[in-house]
């Protein structure tokens, strides 16, 4: 199904945290420009996570709040998915206390490439079918 317009900017935010992490993971493959020193992959994640991964759960949030009430299959859906940014948020937090930095930032990639997956392949397919009324009344500010 192709992806409703107000979806989009949140699956062009998705494709760059897919990026992410690969990068994060344990096995990361080298890509120009961006160093493989586990320091230098745990600076850019904090970098990625403050200047759009906050910004976008935000806008998930309100996806969230808009879509929620009218069908129960996208509010369990909902609930599972507000878990998962609880739980991935925590995992972001704890790991400045980590000790073992490498394993734990796998443990976010992983996490989080797993749950971009399923607002993309469930969530969003989901409500682009059930929600399309609701979708045409998102809008986000530029």
């Amino acid at each position: 199904m192709q992806r409703h317009s107000a979806l989009i900017p949140l699956s062009h935010e998705h494709k760059r945290l897919l990026f992410v992490c690969r990068y994060l993971k344990k096995d990361a493959a080298p890509y120009e420009g961006f160093p493989l020193e586990t320091q230098a992959r745990f600076e850019y994640m904090v970098k990625v996570f403050q200047e759009l991964m906050v910004p976008h759960i935000q806008k998930e949030e309100y996806l969230f709040e808009k879509c929620t009430g009218h069908d129960p299959r996208v509010d369990a859906l909902i609930t599972e998915l507000q878990g998962e940014h609880r739980l991935i948020s925590g995992m972001y937090s704890a790991i400045t206390e980590s000790t073992q930095l490498e394993e734990d930032m796998d443990k976010i990639a992983v996490s989080l490439e797993a749950h971009i997956r399923k607002e993309e392949r469930v969530f969003f397919e989901l409500i682009q079918e059930v929600l399309p009324g609701v979708l045409e009344n998102i809008h986000w500010e530029k």
